[in-house]
């Protein structure tokens, strides 16, 4: 793979496998670094790549094992620190409304079983279509249509429990 060509994959793909990166982890530094190394694989294997999906699906492929490769390891053990929340401009009163709707999602979303979670994070967070999801999962398009649906059926469940 020519530079040129490098500059290309990894201007035209960064931010969806960031965005990718970002619903694995959760974490800025953690997402960088699997994005970083996801764009070192993928260039240095790019005639590995044999067109069975789309460009952005065998990268978000890489990525995903990467991270699970890493979580095996254990080295994701140890916790970041929260970053500030910039202000928004919101009142007090309505910020710690937002928070708690927020916090209570995120812990629905992490209580879901997967691969819903992952199916759900990848379509909302990740902005894939259905047939990438597919691709990614070694699933059809229709399969990851229904586990989407499931999965926020069952969010919405939890969200109505509680």
């Amino acid at each position: 793979m020519t530079p040129e060509q490098s500059e290309k994959l990894y201007e035209a793909y960064y931010m969806r496998v960031f965005s990718y990166a970002m619903t694995l982890t959760g974490d800025r530094n953690e997402a960088e670094e699997i994005t970083q190394e996801t764009f070192f694989r993928a260039i240095s294997k790019k005639n590995e790549f044999r067109g069975e999906s789309s460009e952005v699906t065998w990268l978000c492929a890489i990525a995903k094992n990467y991270f699970l490769d890493e979580k095996r390891r254990g080295s994701r053990t140890e916790p970041m620190p929260e970053e500030d929340r910039p202000d928004t401009g919101k009142g007090v009163e309505q910020s710690a409304v937002d928070r708690d709707s927020s916090f209570r999602i995120h812990m629905a979303l992490h209580d879901l079983e997967e691969p819903y979670r992952e199916v759900f994070e990848l379509r909302i967070f990740g902005e894939l279509s259905f047939r990438e999801i597919g691709l990614i999962f070694s699933k059809t398009e229709n399969w990851a249509r229904v586990t989407y649906h499931r999965a926020r059926l069952k969010l919405q469940e939890r969200m109505d429990v509680k």
